[in-house]
C-alpha cells in the first residue's frame, strides 16, 4: 500500500492519546496511522541563527518532519501574504487585504524551499496530500523538482467569488499553482462553483462536470479534478467527551456561578472573520428588545487568541474588551454579569462539556470554511434534553445543519429573534432539530470526508495521464461552461 504524505503549515501536537485538537488532526492521524506515512510541515519555531534543520521523529507507522522557519521566511510567508492578503481576500473582507510584492516573493520562495526539504524524504509510490492555503504553490515546486506521485489539495477556508479573488494581485499566478495539483478539494459546493467560474471566465480554461459531480478541468494546460468534501467531526466521540466532562470542575463553577440561569455559549478563535462584534451587539438587542431575558440569560464568549503580532487582531481584541464592558455597565446586576469575555485556551474536553450544560450554540462567522464549532457543539448534547444551535448562513456547516436556526450575521435584530426563539424553544422542536442533525453529522463524519478524498486522490491516473476518476463525462457535454454544482 501506498505511503500518505501529509503537508501543512503546521503539524499538531500529538500526545500519548492522540492529536490534541480535533477534526482535521484527528482524521489526518488516524489515516496515517492505517496505512503508515509521513506528516511534513513547519515546527512553529523561528530560530533566530543558523539554517534551520529537519527534525524526524517516529511514532510507529508515522514519522513527523517537522523544521522551523527564518524570521525573514515566517513575517514574509506567513504573517504577510498568508494572513495578510490571501486571509482577509478568501473571507471576502477585500477592505483588509494588504499586499507587498516582496511578502508575495517570500510566500513562493517558502514554499520551494519547503518542497525541496520534503523531496529527499519522498518514495516513487508515495500520495501526497497537501493542506490549505499557506501552501498553493506546493505542488508546482514539486513538479518543478521533477516529482512525478500524485498530489492533492484541501482547502480548508472559502473559496472568493471572482469579483473578489481580483483584488489579490497574483490571483492569475495562484489559480494557475492550484492546477498544478491532481485533485483540489473545497469544503461547500459554492466554493466549488466560485472556483470553477474563475477556471473559465478569468483564465479560459474549461470545466466538464461528471455524473457524481466531479469537475474536470483543463486550464494552464494543465489537467486536474475538483470537487466538495464538507469536513466533519466523530459526533460519539465528542458526546463521550461531553458526557465525561459533565462533572469537572469548570461545568460545576459554570453552573454554581450562574444560579440556574440559561448560557449561551460561543467559541472562537480572535478573527474578525466571526463576527463577533455584530454578535455582542445582537446579545445586547436581545436584552433591549426581549426584556423577560434581562437577569435570566448569560452570553459565555470564549476567545483564544490568534496571530497577535498583526494589528487587525489586535483592534479586535480591543473592539471586543471595550463591547463587552459597554453592555455589561449597561445591564449588568450585583448578581448578574450579562456577558462573560473569556480571553484563553480551553482544552478540547473541557469545551465539550461546556458546550453539553449550554442552552444556545451561538455560531455567527461573517464567512467560515466550515466551522466544526457548530458540528462540536451539537454533538456535545444531553439527547434528553438538548441545547439550540443559531448559525450563520455563511459558515459552510450551514450547507448541512438545517436543524440550526439559520441567521444572517449582519442582521442583528434577526440574530437577537433567533437568541430568543432558541432561549424559549419547546423541548420536543429541540429534540427534532437534533436528531436531524446528528443523523447528518453520522452520516458524513471526519472519516468520510477522508476517505472520500484519499478515495479519489488514489483514483487518479499518472500525471502525465488524463486525470480522470472511473466516473466518465456523458457523451454530448458542453464544454467551457460551468454546469450547476448543486
Amino acid at each position: 500500500m501506498s505511503r500518505l504524505i501529509i503537508v501543512s503549515n503546521r503539524v499538531a501536537p500529538i500526545s500519548e492519546g492522540g492529536p490534541a485538537a480535533g477534526g482535521l488532526a484527528v482524521g489526518v492521524y488516524d489515516a496515517l496511522k492505517e496505512t503508515g506515512g509521513m506528516w511534513f510541515g513547519w515546527s512553529g519555531d523561528v530560530p533566530t541563527s543558523g539554517q534551520p534543520q529537519i527534525r524526524l521523529e517516529e511514532r510507529g507507522p508515522v514519522t513527523f518532519a517537522t523544521i522551523g522557519l527564518l524570521r525573514r521566511d515566517y513575517d514574509q510567508y506567513y504573517r504577510g501574504f498568508s494572513n495578510a492578503t490571501l486571509w482577509p481576500a478568501f473571507h471576502y473582507r477585500a477592505d483588509l487585504v494588504q499586499y507587498d510584492r516582496h511578502e508575495y516573493a517570500g510566500y513562493c520562495r517558502v514554499n520551494a524551499w519547503l518542497a525541496q526539504q520534503l523531496v529527499p524524504l519522498l518514495r516513487d509510490d508515495d500520495v501526497i496530500w497537501v493542506h490549505d492555503y499557506h501552501l498553493i504553490p506546493f505542488a508546482q515546486a514539486l513538479r518543478s523538482a521533477g516529482v512525478k506521485n500524485r498530489i492533492g489539495f484541501f482547502l480548508h477556508i472559502p473559496f472568493p467569488a471572482s469579483q473578489v479573488l481580483l483584488a489579490v494581485p497574483p490571483h492569475r499566478d495562484l489559480v494557475e499553482a492550484l492546477c498544478a495539483f491532481d485533485l483540489v478539494g473545497f469544503q461547500t459546493k459554492p466554493d466549488l462553483r466560485a472556483f470553477c467560474d474563475y477556471v473559465v471566465n478569468e483564465a479560459g480554461g474549461t470545466v466538464e462536470r461528471l455524473p457524481d459531480g466531479v469537475a474536470r478541468i483543463e486550464a494552464f494546460g494543465q489537467t486536474l479534478v475538483a470537487n466538495d468534501y464538507p469536513i466533519g467531526v466523530y459526533p460519539d466521540e465528542v458526546a463521550e467527551l461531553a458526557k465525561a466532562g459533565e462533572r469537572g470542575k469548570p461545568v460545576r463553577t459554570l453552573k454554581s456561578t450562574l444560579h440556574g440561569r440559561k448560557v449561551i455559549m460561543s467559541v472562537d478563535r480572535l478573527d474578525y472573520s466571526k463576527g463577533l462584534v455584530e454578535r455582542f451587539r445582537a446579545f445586547e438587542r436581545l436584552l433591549d428588545q426581549h426584556a423577560s431575558e434581562r437577569n435570566k440569560v448569560s452570553f459565555v464568549q470564549i476567545a483564544p487568541p490568534t496571530r497577535a503580532d498583526l494589528h487587525a487582531y489586535q483592534d479586535i481584541r480591543l473592539k471586543l474588551e471595550a463591547e463587552s464592558g459597554r453592555i455589561n455597565g449597561r445591564f449588568a446586576e450585583l448578581d448578574w454579569t450579562p456577558i462573560w469575555y473569556i480571553h484563553r485556551q480551553y482544552e478540547r474536553a473541557v469545551l465539550a462539556a461546556l458546550f453539553r450544560a449550554s442552552h444556545v450554540g451561538y455560531v455567527t462567522p461573517l464567512r467560515d470554511g466550515m466551522n466544526l464549532v457548530a458540528k462540536e457543539y451539537v454533538s456535545a448534547q444531553d439527547p434528553e434534553n438538548p441545547g439550540v444551535l443559531v448559525l450563520s448562513r455563511f459558515a459552510g456547516a450551514a450547507q448541512e445543519l438545517t436543524g440550526a436556526l439559520i441567521v444572517n450575521p449582519l442582521d442583528i435584530d434577526g440574530m437577537a429573534d433567533a437568541l430568543a426563539a432558541a432561549l424559549t424553544m419547546p423541548l420536543a422542536e429541540r429534540m427534532a432539530r437534533y436528531q436531524d442533525m446528528m443523523a447528518q453529522l453520522r452520516e458524513n463524519n471526519v472519516s468520510v470526508w477522508r476517505d472520500r478524498f484519499l478515495r479519489d486522490l488514489t483514483q487518479i491516473g499518472e500525471r502525465r495521464g488524463v486525470a480522470l476518476p472511473v466516473a466518465h463525462a456523458p457523451q454530448g457535454e458542453a464544454r467551457g461552461q460551468v454546469q450547476d454544482a448543486r
